[in-house]
């Protein structure tokens, strides 16, 4: 299988040399580009399958970077930023940016990120049937499983479970979640989601307190996890 290709857009020569050797050992082939306006002309030129943008460029925002790269590529972005605000990382989804990690982080936690961008870059067919771990989900009837047994939901609770699912792997911010699930006058109604997810969690989670399927990213959105 030929290697993935992963560009890393960065003006850090130290980090880029981290960069190179993490993704470079789990055979991945590297790019790298020092500044935003090389990284835009590289990902044009080389079309890779994940795109790593850090935030604080020299010559261009991170943000604006994004959101050029949005304008016709469809890989998924996974941005490096020192800032921890809810503001900003909400602006980078809602530029296109598919998830971000916090500096400093882990090479387990970037290697695994670049896993599931990779996962969700894959095309699917379209299946009707969605399975992950013990879960499975048929849209066409509107039906869920969870460990070969029915599982009852309303219709928003199907709603919000079917959209996580269609976005795997991947964090969703909680307006698109609100917009998509009760409609663009729910914007500000975050408790819906505190509590349908809760339900959720209750119905599909062995321990609901320490949930693995349905995962929170604080005052951000949700993400479905990969389960084997």
């Amino acid at each position: 299988m030929t290697a993935a290709k992963v560009l890393v857009i960065d003006d850090e020569p130290a980090i880029r040399r981290f960069l190179r050797a993490s993704l470079e050992a789990e055979g991945y082939e590297f790019l790298e580009a020092g500044s935003g306006e090389q990284g835009l002309s590289m990902a044009a030129t080389h079309v890779p399958q994940v795109i790593i943008v850090d935030l604080s460029l020299l010559d261009l925002d991170g943000a604006q970077v994004v959101k050029r790269l949005r304008q016709w590529s469809q890989a998924p972005i996974l941005v490096l930023t020192v800032r921890d605000s809810e503001r900003d990382k909400v602006q980078l989804l809602d530029l296109g940016a598919d998830d971000y990690l916090t500096k400093p982080f882990s090479t387990q936690e970037l290697l695994a990120r670049v896993r599931v961008a990779l996962r969700h870059a894959l095309p699917r067919p379209g299946k009707s049937v969605f399975r992950n771990g013990h879960l499975e989900i048929h849209f066409a009837d509107r039906t869920v499983q969870n460990e070969g047994h029915p599982v009852r939901l309303t219709a928003h609770e199907f709603n919000l479970l079917a959209l996580l699912a269609r976005h795997v792997g991947r964090l969703v911010p909680q307006r698109q979640l609100l917009k998509e699930v009760w409609g663009p006058g729910a914007l500000e109604r975050s408790e819906y989601l505190r509590v349908y997810v809760g339900r959720l969690r209750r119905k599909l989670e062995a321990d609901p307190a320490r949930p693995v399927l349905l995962l929170t990213e604080p005052g951000i959105g949700y993400r479905m996890a990969f389960l084997d």
